[in-house]
């Protein structure tokens, strides 16, 4: 089952800031968890890189984000509280019960709680739990923006390399 943005790019060119962010992030949302569909748990599991990173870890690692900057951010959570690591770089750590439904269905619900989070708030309004002090919405997005992308061409990357096979 994949996950579907609330709106595409292209459907928000002439709204709101806030309604063209949101379409923009859930597409890079749904982009990122699509990419371990078809892949059979050994393929997800696969690293190709020194690092930590997999597609499986990815999204998993992509969870934890959601959950740094719609929870923690907004707030004021610690993240022992959250139940995330305390680090990015133990968010790529995959557990024995990690599949790929699992992390996915994870994802899925943080991304629905990252929207629940944020819909009630204005660009403009100051989150004060994050590490680096108060950041406005906008910024928020902007970085979240900035990491999904880059997380996707990851993915696009391994995911290619692990098909060819």
């Amino acid at each position: 089952m994949t996950s579907q943005p609330q709106a595409f790019p292209v459907d928000v060119t002439h709204h709101p800031a806030r309604a063209q962010f949101d379409a923009f992030l859930d597409e890079h949302r749904t982009a990122l968890n699509d990419c371990l569909i078809g892949l059979t748990e050994e393929q997800a599991r696969r690293r190709l890189v020194p690092s930590r990173t997999t597609l499986l870890g990815l999204v998993k690692h992509a969870t934890f984000v959601e959950k740094v900057w719609f929870d923690e951010a907004i707030t004021c959570r610690p993240r022992s509280e959250i139940g995330i690591p305390a680090t990015p770089d133990e968010s790529f750590i995959l557990d024995d019960g990690d599949t790929i439904a699992s992390v996915q269905q994870a994802h899925r619900e943080a991304c629905e709680a990252s929207r629940l989070a944020a819909a009630s708030l204005g660009l403009e309004d100051l989150l004060h739990g994050n590490r680096r002090g108060p950041l406005p919405l906008r910024w928020v997005y902007l970085h979240m923006l900035r990491e999904l992308a880059q997380h996707c061409g990851h993915a696009d990357i391994l995911r290619e390399q692990i098909l060819e096979q």
